[in-house]
C-alpha cells in the first residue's frame, strides 16, 4: 500500500533502521551527542536563531506557542480546522481572541490582518499556519510578518508550518515562532513536534509559562543536549538520520524535487479534468474538490493500493489530498496518478487513456532541476 496521506507521511527504510537500534537511555553522553547533531540540523533547517524539540504531537507545539508567547490578546487566521485550533487554544488559556474567517480555499491577506491589527492595538501576537492543511491552502504567510512587523515589532508571530517546514524554503525573517511535526516532510512517524524561534522569541518567553510546555526549560536544557523531560528518544535518532540524508543530496535539490511533484500533480490532475480545491495551493499537497471523493478513494485503496486523504468538517466526503512532502520516489507519484486516472475510468467519470502518468512526467522533468 503506496500511503498517499499529508501526515503520517511513510519512513523511508534507512530511517527506520536508523531507530531500530538499542534503546538508548536520554541521559547519557551517547545520547546527547546524537542530540547535538540532530539540534544543529534542525538549526540549519529552520535557519533561525534558536530551536527546541518536544516529545509532543503538533498541536502541543501550538498550544506551547500561544502559553509561552501571548500577553493579552490573539488574532487569529481561520481559514481550516488548524487555524480554528489556534483560536481555541488561546481561548482555552484565557486569552482575548480576535479571529479572521475565510473560506478553506481562500487565503489571508497582508490588508485585512493589517485592518485587524490598527482595530485592536490590545493584539499582541498574531497566529497563522503557513499551509492550511485542511484544505491543501497556503496563506502569503512572509509577506504579512513583514507587514506586522514593519508597523509593530512587538507583535509575536506564530506560524504554523507544520506542513511547510521541509517542503519549501520558508522566509523566517519576520517570524518569531516557526512549528514542524515529525510525520509531515520530516516522515518520521508521528510524536513530536519542533519549534524554530527568533531571538525576540526567546527574550520574550523570558522564564517561560506552564510546566511541561515551559519553553524557557526546554531552552536551557536543550543548549545543553538534553532534555527538560524524558525525550522521544528514537524519534531524534529518526530525525537526525533524515536531516543527514536530506543535507546529503543538499535542501535546493530537495525542495526542487517537491516542488516539482507539486507541479506535476497540479497539472496530471487538471488535465483529466480534477478541479483543484484552493485558490492558492501549498506545495504540500494536492486537495481536490470531488461530489465523489468516498468512492474514488475507495477504489484507490482497495484496487490500486493507494491510500489518500479526504476532507474534514463540511468537505468530508468532498475532497482528496494527495500528498507531496519528503523523500518521495517520483516514480511513486506517477504511479498514484495514473490511478486516480484508472478510478475515474472505473467510476465511468473518463476513459482512461494514460494522460495523468504522461502529463506528470512531462512536468516533473521540466521542472525536477534546483
Amino acid at each position: 500500500m503506496l500511503l498517499f496521506t499529508p501526515g503520517p507521511t511513510p519512513v523511508p527504510e534507512a530511517v527506520r533502521t536508523a531507530m531500530a537500534g538499542p534503546t538508548i537511555h536520554h541521559r547519557t553522553p551517547e545520547f546527547e551527542a546524537i542530540f547535538a547533531e540532530a539540534r544543529a540540523r534542525l538549526m540549519r533547517l529552520f535557519g533561525m536563531d534558536e530551536c527546541v524539540m518536544l516529545a509532543s504531537s503538533g498541536t502541543g507545539a501550538m498550544e506551547a506557542c500561544v502559553t509561552n508567547l501571548a500577553r493579552k490578546k490573539v488574532l487569529c487566521v481561520n481559514a481550516g480546522k488548524f487555524g480554528e485550533r489556534f483560536g481555541k487554544i488561546a481561548e482555552a488559556h484565557g486569552f482575548e481572541t480576535v479571529e479572521l474567517r475565510y473560506e478553506w480555499d481562500t487565503p489571508a491577506t497582508v490588508e485585512a490582518v493589517m485592518a485587524a491589527l490598527k482595530a485592536d492595538p490590545d493584539i499582541d501576537t498574531f497566529c497563522i499556519q503557513v499551509s492550511e492543511s485542511a484544505g491543501g491552502l497556503r496563506h502569503p504567510v512572509e509577506q504579512i510578518a513583514r507587514a506586522i512587523k514593519a508597523e509593530n515589532p512587538e507583535i509575536a508571530v506564530i506560524a504554523d508550518g507544520i506542513t511547510a517546514v521541509g517542503v519549501e524554503p520558508i522566509d523566517t525573517t519576520h517570524i518569531d515562532a516557526l512549528i514542524a511535526g515529525s510525520q509531515k516532510a520530516l516522515m518520521l512517524p508521528p510524536g513530536m513536534a519542533m519549534i524554530g524561534l527568533s531571538d525576540y522569541a526567546v527574550a520574550r518567553i523570558g522564564e517561560g509559562k506552564g510546566f511541561y510546555f515551559n519553553l524557557a526549560s526546554e531552552i536551557k536544557k536543550q543548549r545543553q543536549n538534553t532534555t527538560a523531560y524524558t525525550a522521544p528518544t528514537t524519534l531524534v535518532i529518526g530525525l537526525n538520520k533524515v536531516l543527514e540524508l536530506i543535507e546529503a543530496q543538499g535542501y535546493a535539490r530537495f525542495y526542487a524535487a517537491t516542488r516539482a511533484r507539486a507541479l506535476a500533480t497540479r497539472e496530471a490532475l487538471t488535465a483529466i479534468g480534477c478541479r483543484l480545491y484552493p485558490k492558492t495551493p501549498a506545495l504540500s499537497m494536492s486537495a481536490v474538490y470531488d461530489e465523489e471523493a468516498n468512492t474514488l478513494r475507495k477504489i484507490l485503496k482497495e484496487r490500486y493500493g493507494v491510500n489518500v486523504a479526504g476532507g474534514q468538517d463540511h468537505l468530508k466526503g468532498k475532497l482528496f489530498r494527495i500528498n507531496q512532502m519528503g523523500l518521495i520516489p517520483v516514480y511513486e507519484s506517477a504511479w498514484v496518478l495514473n490511478a486516480v486516472e484508472l478510478a475515474l475510468a472505473d467510476m465511468n467519470r473518463r476513459p482512461y487513456d494514460g494522460t495523468a502518468s504522461r502529463v506528470f512526467n512531462e512536468i516533473y522533468f521540466q521542472n525536477e532541476t534546483p
